[in-house]
């Protein structure tokens, strides 16, 4: 394997990661986990479409909309796909499902995350949450 192959290998992992702790706030409604996955300058378009520009906005937005967002359901997240537009920026499409109270799909979302390497940790930096609508 390939010097680059393992790099994008750790590097796929480490995103995967920070996906995984997406999930783990959003079902457990940890709105500082959260928020502390963004830069500081990060700009998010919410499934509503809710344009918020910084983490304080995405922090101020967050704290009114996860508690109690789990009441009647969770979601789970997958990395679908990673592109590295660059060694420290990468796009990364994400399939967010929704499950009801029961444990049913109740719909699914498609995030696109560019997450940027700063400090040796994965941001996320421009994100776009969309709902997939049914077909």
């Amino acid at each position: 394997m390939s010097t680059a192959a393992v790099y994008a290998d750790i590097e796929i992992e480490a995103i995967r990661q920070v996906v995984a702790t997406i999930q783990h706030s959003q079902q457990n409604e940890l709105v500082d986990e959260f928020v502390g996955l963004f830069r500081e300058d990060a700009i998010w378009t919410t499934g509503g479409g809710k344009r918020l520009f910084g983490r304080a906005a995405i922090a101020e937005f967050t704290a009114q909309v996860l508690p109690g967002a789990m009441r009647t359901g969770t979601a789970t997240y997958e990395v679908e796909h990673v592109l590295f537009i660059r060694p420290d920026v990468a796009a990364v499409k994400v399939v967010q499902r929704y499950f009801d109270e029961t444990g049913q799909l109740s719909g699914q979302g498609s995030p696109m995350y560019v997450m940027s390497k700063e400090d040796g940790h994965w941001l996320l930096t421009a994100n776009q949450n969309t709902v997939v609508a049914d077909s």
